[in-house]
């Protein structure tokens, strides 16, 4: 909180993309078009799940996963590899950046105004928990999966951008896509995962199956990050030799 001006504009522009993304949304709605078995307040719940995420991406993500690249090129992640710990996790939570706290904040607001709109319990929330927390996983692992490719590959920051952009298909419900779109965000890059099914499970429309795929994608994206990091750091020579 050193720059909190920086913070007060960094809030500002968060809540501009916000009202942005709500009058996105309401152009598809105020003509009476719904996305197929959603409704307005129910479209809400997914865009508070994406706010969320872009929160927890600005948070904890990038200022982490983004330096992956700047201690390959500098060679200070010798240092890193000596540390008494396992890199992977000394790099995936040595900085925490308050710049997506708004947008944390943001999608929570949301996600309760939608909620009691749609007069759901407390158990209905308590029902998100697992599916976000899998959600979570699977983003954070594809993102630490592209800055281990800075191994070989220095410059991949246009490579994460790539990532982010693919992942604001996640604003509306993945049902509002073609059927091709469907089965590419699914199944290729799975950003139905990250809002859509969390978004589902609340409004207690998800079936056990998506929540047991949700859980073994995470489980298998996290194993898969884990191991190519380990084969990645064969390759790195450090930066004396």
């Amino acid at each position: 909180m050193e720059y909190r001006i920086n913070f007060i504009i960094y809030a500002i522009s968060s809540l501009g993309n916000l009202i942005g993304s709500i009058f996105s949304l309401f152009l598809f709605y105020r003509t009476g078009y719904t996305f197929t078995g959603w409704s307005w307040n129910a479209a809400l719940v997914v865009l508070g799940f994406f706010t969320l995420l872009q929160g927890f991406s600005a948070t904890f993500l990038a200022p982490n996963l983004n330096q992956i690249v700047r201690h390959v090129q500098e060679g200070t992640l010798d240092f890193v590899l000596l540390k008494p710990i396992r890199s992977q996790f000394w790099l995936s939570l040595h900085t925490i950046s308050p710049w997506g706290i708004p947008d944390l904040i943001f999608g929570l607001l949301i996600i309760a105004y939608a909620g009691t709109k749609l007069n759901l319990g407390i158990d209905k929330y308590l029902l998100t928990i697992f599916p976000l927390t899998c959600g979570l996983v699977i983003l954070y692992s594809l993102w630490f999966i592209l800055g281990a490719t800075s191994i070989w590959f220095v410059k991949i920051y246009n490579i994460t951008e790539v990532l982010r952009g693919v992942l604001e298909a996640g604003r509306y419900p993945i049902t509002g896509y073609p059927a091709a779109y469907r089965f590419f965000f699914t199944f290729v890059v799975p950003v139905a995962f990250l809002t859509t099914i969390p978004a589902q499970a609340m409004l207690g429309q998800i079936q056990f199956t998506w929540l047991l795929g949700a859980g073994l994608l995470a489980l298998i994206l996290f194993f898969i990050s884990t191991q190519f990091w380990r084969f990645a750091l064969r390759f790195y020579t450090s930066a004396s030799s």
